[in-house]
């Protein structure tokens, strides 16, 4: 009888706990502040035609992390991101089962680093629209990073486009073609970064034409071997499967590149397009797919025994300039905001 009463004893305890439970956990999160309007947010977290659904500044960093599941005008733009993200790693891991790739020799290098490259953009992308409105310096700070992502994933775009296309690039222009193309990747990062710098908001029209010139120019060069693989193709009737993802790639950048230099639809539709619907959300989700294609698209004829160890180090080379630059103008960032509060 004593150890009936001592079990039941024991369960009302475990009961209790149990109870208290919810109350632990809810102890133990962040509290979600409501979201609010343009008017009580400063100037730098504002975005044309964006009314309202903004995260208020100044909070810990765990209630920034936790807005992930939170309501908000920039929820699409991280989703979007992490989803594509989960999607490269789950289509690259596909392919190496299937093809059981040789990850210790030089076959496997540049398709390793373009992954390592798509990661990296996509991740760095969505920590900036997720966490930026802690400060003005997380502001810039993220941001700068979401810059260097971008540099980072140009350069072994360009390298894998090239080392999957016809071997006359190699023999003839890999040299030039691969040097401009790392100075490039680092010259649209240094670009984004000192036009963020320079202009505040509202952003004149010259900080668009700032960012845009050295990242076309970038993307140019970085699609032209596949603008290469496409014509080839085309003038010899092949019925090569990656040439469609490529085509699809080329289509899917250019859509995302005018829905990143034009504000619509939300300036058609003022306070309509908060939560789903801007631009800026438009561009993310076909940068998205534009990635995806692409990726499918190397996969699909990746191909050659060349050895490009020197091309595939030279991406951390172009990574650690872009890194430096974005680190220097934070640390002027960092030196005005300072005098700002004292």
């Amino acid at each position: 009888m004593t150890a009936i009463l001592e079990r039941l004893s024991t369960l009302s305890m475990s009961g209790q706990h149990l109870r208290r439970l919810p109350k632990i956990l809810e102890d133990g999160l962040p509290k979600m502040t409501s979201t609010v309007p343009e008017t009580d947010v400063p100037q730098l977290f504002r975005e044309p035609y964006i009314r309202a659904w903004f995260r208020p500044t100044g909070h810990e960093w765990r209630y920034y992390f936790f807005s992930l599941f939170q309501k908000h005008n920039e929820g699409v733009n991280v989703w979007t991101h992490l989803l594509a993200a989960l999607a490269v790693l789950l289509q690259f891991w596909a392919f190496v089962e299937d093809e059981d790739l040789p990850w210790t020799s030089a076959y496997a290098l540049p398709l390793l680093v373009y992954v390592l490259s798509s990661i990296t953009y996509l991740a760095f992308s969505l920590l900036a629209h997720l966490l930026q409105s802690k400060s003005e310096l997380s502001h810039y700070t993220f941001y700068f990073m979401d810059y260097v992502g971008v540099s980072v994933y140009q350069y072994p775009g360009a390298l894998v486009h090239f080392y999957t296309s016809d071997q006359a690039w190699y023999k003839h222009f890999w040299l030039l073609f691969l040097s401009a193309t790392a100075f490039c990747g680092w010259l649209s990062c240094a670009g984004c970064c000192y036009t963020k710098n320079r202009y505040h908001r509202p952003y004149p029209v010259m900080r668009k034409i700032c960012q845009l010139v050295p990242s076309g120019l970038a993307s140019i060069l970085d699609i032209s071997p596949v603008v290469h693989h496409l014509v080839l193709c085309h003038l010899s009737s092949c019925q090569d499967p990656a040439a469609w993802y490529h085509a699809l790639q080329i289509i899917f950048f250019l859509v995302s590149a005018y829905f990143f230099s034009c504000l619509v639809p939300e300036k058609y539709f003022p306070g309509s397009c908060d939560i789903v619907g801007h631009g800026h959300q438009i561009f993310h989700t076909f940068l998205s797919v534009c990635t995806l294609s692409q990726l499918e698209a190397i996969l699909l004829d990746y191909k050659g025994p060349l050895s490009l160890y020197l091309a595939c180090l030279s991406f951390f080379f172009v990574m650690a300039c872009s890194a430096r630059t974005a680190g220097f103008l934070r640390q002027k960032i960092k030196a005005r905001l300072n005098r700002k509060d004292s």
